[in-house]
Parts: C-alpha cells; structure tokens; sequence
C-alpha cells in the first residue's frame, strides 16, 4: 500500500500550513474551469497551501462564474473543496488566517470557526472509519433495510386514503 505523503511544512510550533495533495487540487482545478479566471487562494499544485477563504468570499467567487454554467455547480464544487479532509486541517490549525480571493491573509481564523473545523475533521475521520465498519460487518438485512421515517410517511399516506387500514 502507498504511503500518503506528509501533510504540512515545518514551522515555528503547531501553525504549520497543510499542503496540497493531488485531491486538492484537482478540487480547486474543477472550481477554476468554472470562472472566467483562476484564482490565486486555490492550490495550482501539489505542494501549495491550502488556505482557508476569508469570510463573504463566496460572493467573489461567484461574480467570476461563466455564464453558461449553473451556479449551484460552483457551489457543489466549491463545496467539494472547502468540506474536505485537507480544508477543514488548515482551517483547524492554531494561528491560521483566512484569504482573499488573491491568496492574501485578511483575517485570523476564529476560535468558534477553529474548533468546528476540528469537529468537521473528527466525524470525517471517524465518519470513514464507522462506513467501513458498517458495510463489512453488518448484515446486509441492515444495510438494505429502506429508511424508517418513508415507511412511516407511506403508512400514513395510505391509512388517510382509506387503502391500508383493516
């Protein structure tokens, strides 16, 4: 198995940038197809800071869309981007700042938006972690089994029309 390289560039105490994978940047490469430029706070490669974006940001993003594309698209992709396992780490980093759409730090991080950037980044881990539990050790009467709040819906749908009750 191939070991996922090391995340984060030394520096001065626990404030080390996480940097981009190959994931990453294929992230930020699918939101740049989407604007009518790039833009300079997205990874261009591997090895690129990942920065968290400066509050109201979206708003500038969104002014760059091409016309022709939709822009619940851009906010899928953006999405993407900003709910991964790599976001999330340098949003949760002591110290951290967040960027203008140039790449420029504004703004540092808050405390509130720090420790639930850490939260997003545990239930993504251990999230994962229980699916692959989940798919290979229950069984499949439980994986299968249909949601329990559509089999009441359809229940009561049904009783209301006079069809399902004795």
């Amino acid at each position: 198995m191939r070991q996922k390289p090391f995340r984060t560039k030394p520096s001065q105490g626990n404030s080390a940038q996480v940097l981009a994978r190959e994931k990453d940047v294929t992230r930020a490469e699918a939101i740049n197809a989407l604007l009518t430029r790039p833009i300079a706070i997205l990874p261009a490669k591997v090895g690129d800071p990942i920065r968290p974006f400066a509050l109201g940001l979206w708003n500038e993003i969104r002014c760059l869309l091409k016309e022709e594309i939709s822009v619940s698209t851009l906010r899928k992709a953006t999405g993407r981007y900003v709910h991964s396992r790599s976001y999330q780490t340098a949003v949760a980093r002591p110290r951290s700042s967040r960027h203008d759409i140039s790449g420029a730090p504004v703004d540092i991080v808050s405390d509130a938006d720090r420790l639930a950037a850490q939260q997003n980044y545990e239930s993504l881990r251990t999230g994962r972690a229980a699916d692959r539990t989940m798919s290979t050790a229950a069984p499949a009467s439980l994986r299968s089994s249909p949601p329990l709040r559509a089999e009441m819906i359809r229940t009561a749908l049904l009783s209301r029309n006079g069809i399902g009750s004795a």
